[in-house]
């Protein structure tokens, strides 16, 4: 592996958490914290789900998925519904305040990141928007998100 290699490993390396930091920290000035909002997106891009798959999703304990469900429950944002076939698991939703929550913190952050790119020419950003894609190709089945 040559040096120009090394150093983009470098590079994204040190991007990754910093930018984690930055996103946190504007997730914290909207009032959402950034447990709620990947849990809210992860409903958000891929629908309605049972509590242990949200658990297993997100990499975090079922009673913190509990937690966070019931304050999410208590301010309107999800519901939790019965299994269609399985009595012992819970479905947790969007309500359609959720939804219209989701949209509005989405619109934000995408704003938000999207300054981090004013510093660059449109060439510059053209061309990243290329690379992300091909590296993003190259992690095909590995998740991605969503466009909401």
């Amino acid at each position: 592996m040559g040096d120009l290699s090394l150093r983009l490993v470098d590079e994204f390396a040190a991007f990754g958490p910093a930018y984690m930091k930055w996103a946190r920290s504007r997730m914290q000035e909207s009032g959402v914290s950034y447990a709620r909002m990947r849990l809210l997106g992860a409903l958000h891009c891929g629908g309605p789900k049972i509590m242990s798959g949200i658990s297993d999703e997100l990499g975090v304990t079922r009673r913190n998925v509990t937690a966070l469900v019931d304050a999410l429950e208590e301010e309107g944002l999800v519901r939790r519904l019965p299994h269609p076939t399985d009595r012992r698991a819970t479905v947790v939703e969007l309500t359609e305040e959720g939804g219209r929550t989701m949209d509005t913190l989405y619109d934000e952050h995408r704003g938000a990141v999207a300054e981090l790119f004013a510093g660059l020419t449109e060439e510059d950003r053209r061309e990243l928007v290329r690379l992300l894609g091909l590296l993003r190709e190259g992690l095909r089945g590995e998740g991605g998100g969503c466009r909401a």
